[in-house]
């Protein structure tokens, strides 16, 4: 059964830095695209950043460009998102996501409303709080 489980979330100074850790099972993370969203009360969610096994490429948000990393682990069978220089404006629930379709491009759109086509497969979030 597929699953995608995050952890890592906390309540941190701003500053601050946190890991997020997503543990996919049933498929393989060099095999699909995958990516880190985020949504915070009563905004919409918006893509962090995308990485592309396949295309080889990793890709971030512009509020996120130079703070966070995306990094995988093939035989941990975990992404990361480190986060550094965190702010207040950081705070909302992240998740996880993939589009498990064959050469699917899910990457190229996860800025955008069409990422609602592509990432069908998500974890229930994990939490982060950055505090001034």
């Amino acid at each position: 059964q597929v699953q995608l489980v995050e952890s890592g979330g906390g309540s941190v100074q701003s500053g601050g830095s946190l890991r997020l850790s997503c543990v996919v099972s049933d498929f393989r993370l060099d095999e699909y695209d995958i990516g880190w969203f985020r949504q915070a009360p009563g905004k919409e969610p918006e893509g962090v950043a995308c990485f592309s096994t396949p295309r080889r490429t990793e890709t971030y948000a512009d509020s996120v460009r130079g703070r966070f990393t995306i990094s995988t682990d093939i035989d941990r069978n975990t992404m990361y998102l480190q986060m550094n220089a965190l702010k207040p404006e950081d705070t909302a629930t992240y998740y996880c996501a993939t589009d498990l379709r064959t050469s699917s491009p899910a990457c190229l759109y996860y800025l955008g409303p069409l990422r609602q086509y592509y990432f069908h497969s998500r974890g229930e979030g994990t939490q982060v709080t950055v505090f001034a």
